[in-house]
């Protein structure tokens, strides 16, 4: 089981590969958004996770999130089986 700061970590260093952004930039009350990140780009931050999560990623899975945060706890429950709005 991977906590919930092992996959921000995770997700912080693919930011950083995929669209340069600072680690430091990457917080859970940051806003995608903010971040310039748009659909598409959440689409290949969604294959990158994938290699993470070893399982399919469903977009529904993704349909509430909006900030890091929220993509850190998708994950999390992705991989420890919960539903994605048990965190909801």
């Amino acid at each position: 089981m991977q906590t919930k700061e092992t996959i921000l970590s995770h997700l912080q260093d693919i930011m950083h590969e995929l669209f340069e952004l600072d680690r430091d930039q990457v917080t859970p009350e940051v806003r995608l958004e903010d971040l310039d990140i748009d659909s598409i780009d959440a689409v290949d931050m969604m294959v990158k996770l994938r290699e993470l999560t070893e399982k399919r990623i469903q977009p529904d899975d993704f349909k509430h999130v909006r900030t890091v945060g929220d993509v850190v706890d998708a994950v999390y429950n992705l991989i420890n089986g919960n539903s994605a709005g048990a965190s909801d």
